[in-house]
């Protein structure tokens, strides 16, 4: 992959969060780079959570700046940053159980143009049909588009969660535990997936961004470009899966010599 060279797509500053004597996160600083693929590691109890939360606008942080694509958007709630172009997934599924896969998707489209209300009750749209088929095709999940996705086994239904992240064509996902409950077997399959959405471009020419939470270790070296790794509330340090397995005082704190 050739990333560019411009500003960055996230850039994250001394952001801080804390409940009551506790610092969830203290002092977090990062940039994510156009078209890559940043994985985010660290123990339970690290502030892995308290961060993506805040870069997803759940929560506000107490101090500290986060910008998309230069713009400052750290007081802005999930759906104005969706319009911005930020997608995600959540380690808890959230399908629409008795819609089918297929609409589940068009929702989710849907969901980048309007509110709640106007997305449930929204007419079917060819063109967003057309970008469903299209993700349905890349997912491999043709085979079961038109079942309800309450039927569908659980991997089934997390590559349909991941699939409706893409329908809008995001700037920067946010992936939290991708692999999380997924049979072992499936984990290939969706970092391969993630691979190739990556190396996809959206119609303004362009890649997109990940950033990745997952416990899978394995999954985030093969898949990240770059990784942070969390302590504490803290990073602890930023580099390439490479550098990230060389380093003693990671090793030590983190994955174990």
């Amino acid at each position: 992959m050739t990333m560019s060279t411009n500003q960055p797509v996230l850039k994250v500053t001394d952001l801080k969060k804390a409940y009551g004597a506790i610092q969830a996160v203290g002092g977090v600083s990062f940039e994510v780079r156009p078209g890559e693929i940043f994985g985010v590691i660290g123990p339970n109890g690290s502030g892995k959570t308290t961060l993506f939360n805040s870069m997803l606008g759940q929560i506000t942080p107490d101090t500290g700046k986060i910008e998309l694509n230069g713009q400052n958007v750290t007081q802005l709630g999930p759906l104005e940053l969706n319009r911005l172009g930020v997608g995600r997934t959540f380690q808890t599924l959230q399908v629409f159980g008795k819609m089918t896969v297929r609409d589940n998707l068009i929702v989710a489209a849907q969901e980048h143009q309007g509110t709640m209300f106007s997305r449930m009750f929204a007419p079917s749209d060819s063109n967003l049909g057309d970008k469903a088929d299209a993700l349905i095709d890349q997912f491999h999940i043709r085979h079961v588009a038109d079942k309800k996705a309450g039927e569908l086994s659980y991997g089934q239904q997390k590559l349909v969660d991941i699939a409706m992240a893409f329908m809008s064509e995001p700037a920067l996902v946010l992936l939290d535990e991708p692999c999380a409950g997924v049979n072992p077997s499936l984990v290939g399959g969706i970092s391969t997936l993630l691979k190739d959405l990556n190396k996809t471009q959206r119609a303004d020419g362009k890649a997109s961004s990940f950033v990745v939470i997952e416990h899978n270790m394995d999954f985030v070296m093969d898949l990240c470009h770059r990784i942070m790794v969390m302590v504490e509330g803290k990073v602890m340090a930023i580099g390439t899966p490479a550098e990230i397995r060389a380093n003693k005082q990671v090793l030590d704190a983190y994955l174990g010599s």
